[in-house]
């Protein structure tokens, strides 16, 4: 089995004795032994039927396969990795926060609907799910943050990167006469989390922040 381990906190090592993985492209910065390295194309790895949803929903996401023997270094513009472990359940991640999956991790699109449309950030996300560990990628250390039933979760869109559990994911405007008089607190679109589970957080925003 591949092994996945952190070289400091912004570089991913991954020992591989003939497995394959699939990382961001363009992410190895160094490697050691013999390694080979296939672009996905325009499938990801998910077929045709998937490329076409992904397009459709103006989900992009650009994976290569990694197979040898040896260890291979992965990095994607110096942004923290942090690893999360899938035990049959599913990952939910915007795609540029996807750096590598073990090889026995599936790929899909799911869509969110209006949550694209009050963000910008198209209307599809992508999951992984089965059993094995992603390395996903923040804008400063990600921040694991607990759902429980009791306790609803509210996040700023650009600072969302990842969550996994039995959440329900719902978007929620905070349109109201402060909002309007320009007296709002700049965060008019959230995403909304109920039930239990661990959503992923940066402590940065992507692109600024966005009112309606």
């Amino acid at each position: 089995m591949a092994q996945f381990r952190m070289n400091g906190s912004r570089m991913l090592a991954v020992d591989l004795a003939g497995e394959t993985i699939r990382a961001l492209n363009g992410s190895m910065v160094a490697y050691e032994g013999q390694m080979a390295f296939k672009r996905q194309g325009m499938t990801g790895g998910e077929g045709l039927r998937g490329a076409l949803k992904r397009r459709i929903a103006g989900e992009g996401i650009t994976l290569m396969e990694i197979s040898g023997q040896g260890t291979v270094y992965l990095a994607s513009q110096a942004t923290e990795v942090t690893l999360v472990p899938l035990n049959g359940d599913t990952l939910f991640v915007e795609s540029e926060s996807l750096l590598a999956i073990e090889g026995g991790l599936q790929t899909g699109v799911h869509f969110v609907g209006l949550r694209g449309m009050g963000t910008g950030q198209g209307l599809a996300t992508t999951k992984v799910e089965g059993h094995g560990l992603v390395a996903i990628l923040s804008d400063g250390p990600a921040i694991a943050l607990e759902v429980t039933p009791q306790m609803p979760l509210c996040v700023d869109p650009h600072a969302y990167v990842a969550h996994h559990g039995q959440l329900q994911q719902d978007v929620v405007t905070d349109v109201n006469w402060r909002t309007v008089l320009g007296q709002g607190s700049g965060e008019s679109v959230q995403f909304r989390y109920q039930g239990h589970g661990l959503v992923y957080v940066q402590p940065a925003e992507r692109g600024g922040m966005l009112e309606i």
